[in-house]
């Protein structure tokens, strides 16, 4: 019977319904500043989910993107406040975190390390590196500036807040990448059974080390939305549970773990519920364990209904998943 269900369908009516009975029984919900605050919060999540959409559509994952999120751009603002060039310091940001790509990508594409467990220790070992090298103190904020950089995150454009459409713009990106572009083609094939892409001629590993660089920029890019809005960045963040509110909107959304499947689409689905219920919450002052226990609880449901959608394949179950 699970077979004839959209999951994207479904995720999409929970959210229409929590939103009517959010606006309905809790106050202030349905009031503009809220509205913003989660539009703001809805867009940033869903900026880090169209990266690790890239990542699991590959039949990988990117444990790492938070920490690389974070010590980027908190590094890109010390070497601004200590006085190098704004476009010099984004420069150098886009080029860690692109070198973190690369080494994600060699271990799981040339070593053959799991990308879990790649990518975990990756993370681990970013957000020490950088902590110990690079950046003193817990949080770095934003230096004082005339430039339209700095207004990134906290503008506004006709009315649309600036995060809303970076993601807008992030996600026709990924999405034209992914449709139209030979890479993004051979990220579907990979992730669909990257034995039988190696033998139709797809250069997966390549593919691979590209996957997990442009993940990589897309952790950047919403490092730099965050860091704009909040005009600081808690490196403290990286220590957080945000990457698996990531992975939850991006399976929750209808992506299959076991790769190859889904798209941008399922993402903004996944992104509206979960930034819809992590608001819902916010407003009935639950704290902040209980929430990660009504998340877990529904990332373990979303892992057990893609499983019923998305059965495993014979690659699959000897390899393991991502």
């Amino acid at each position: 019977m699970l077979k004839g269900l959209n999951q994207e369908r479904i995720v999409g009516v929970i959210a229409v319904l929590l939103f009517v009975g959010f606006a309905i029984g809790l106050p202030g919900f349905l009031g503009g500043a809220n509205i913003l605050s989660l539009i703001q919060n809805v867009s940033i999540l869903g900026i880090l989910g169209i990266g690790m959409a890239i990542g699991i559509i590959g039949r990988g994952i990117d444990l790492s993107m938070v920490s690389t999120m974070v010590i980027s751009v908190a590094w890109m603002l010390v070497m601004v406040n200590d006085g190098t060039h704004l476009w010099l310091a984004v420069a150098l940001a886009f080029g860690f975190a692109v070198i973190v790509g690369l080494v994600n990508g060699f271990l799981i594409a040339y070593v053959e390390v799991p990308a879990i467990f790649a990518t975990l220790a990756m993370g681990i070992v970013v957000y020490g590196f950088g902590k110990s090298f690079m950046i003193g103190q817990d949080v770095v904020y934003l230096p004082q500036g005339e430039s339209w950089f700095y207004r990134i995150g906290s503008g506004q454009v006709a009315g649309i807040p600036n995060p809303v459409i970076a993601f807008a713009l992030v996600a026709l990106v990924a999405a034209l990448f992914l449709k139209f572009t030979k890479v993004g083609r051979y990220v579907y094939a990979i992730g669909n059974n990257v034995a039988t892409a190696r033998i139709t001629g797809v250069p997966a590993r390549p593919v691979i080390l590209a996957q997990y660089v442009l993940i990589a920029v897309i952790a950047v890019v919403a490092g730099i939305v965050v860091a704009t809005a909040v005009t600081s960045m808690n490196t403290r963040l990286a220590l957080s549970t945000q990457v698996y509110d990531v992975i939850l909107v991006v399976v929750l959304g209808g992506i299959g773990l076991s790769g190859g499947k889904g798209g941008v689409r399922n993402v903004i689905v996944g992104t509206i519920l979960i930034g819809i219920l992590l608001n819902g919450m916010t407003i009935m002052n639950l704290g902040y364990t209980t929430q990660n226990i009504f998340k877990s609880v529904i990332l373990l449901a979303a892992i057990v209904i893609d499983t019923m959608l998305n059965p495993r394949d014979e690659q699959t179950a000897q390899h393991g998943d991502i």
